[in-house]
């Protein structure tokens, strides 16, 4: 087996912008490229990271690898400013979609269905006041050091900030990321529902956990690797 590559973990700058927004079409399909399911890139990203990257970035981290970005962690400690960007954003990526609803293909129609209709009932219930995060790696990058590296970074941050929690919402199936690997990180899982928006795809139970953790220490979580 080869050696693990060396990695670097710091906080997000403004120009990892694209960077962070293309890995995000990359691994949106169950960490594979989104566009079997949804063709429109820019709208996609512009859901996913547009609030993080352009409001709170100074709560984001990215993880490199020779010098280029395999994976990030996109995150808040404001929740009712995200809320309240994410109200309005909900509105206007509404408005674009249906606009290019008949120009998209079958897939794509049928995935804005599914956000209209089913979304809203499939996706669990989170806390409202407590910040924040979601996570995305490159397969490369998709390593047990990696990822404890970056929720160390988070979960630090967030305890000098004075937070007392933090919940994330994972996408859990068959082959990846179980609910057990965020359990050694000390969080428990609140609650999950199955999604279906990619049974087209993947017949398989695919389901979104959502996972909590009160911090009650500063110290980092044990990795090996470099970070700042």
């Amino acid at each position: 087996m080869s050696a693990e590559k060396a990695f670097t973990i710091r906080s997000y700058r403004k120009t990892d912008r694209d960077a962070v927004r293309k890995l995000c079409c990359q691994t949106g399909f169950l960490g594979m490229p989104i566009d079997p399911v949804y063709e429109d890139r820019q709208l996609f990203a512009d859901f996913l990271t547009t609030y993080y990257t352009d409001w709170e970035p100074e709560s984001s981290f990215v993880v490199e690898i020779d010098g280029q970005i395999r994976g990030y962690l996109l995150g808040s400690r404001k929740p009712i400013k995200n809320q309240l960007y994410s109200f309005w954003q909900n509105v206007s990526l509404f408005v674009k979609a249906l606009t290019r609803y008949f120009l998209y293909n079958t897939s794509s129609r049928r995935f804005v269905r599914w956000v209209l209709v089913h979304g809203p009932r499939e996706v669990p219930a989170a806390p409202r006041r407590v910040p924040h995060f979601h996570i995305n790696l490159l397969p490369d990058a998709r390593k047990m050091s990696t990822t404890r590296a970056l929720m160390s970074a988070y979960l630090s941050y967030l305890y000098r900030c004075g937070e007392k929690r933090v919940y994330g919402q994972i996408v859990t199936f068959e082959s990846r990321r179980g609910e057990q690997m965020f359990e050694r990180y000390g969080f428990k899982v609140l609650n999950r529902a199955e999604i279906t928006k990619y049974k087209a795809f993947y017949p398989q139970s695919v389901y979104l956990s959502t996972v909590i953790k009160n911090l009650e220490t500063a110290e980092p979580l044990s990795v090996t690797s470099r970070s700042r």
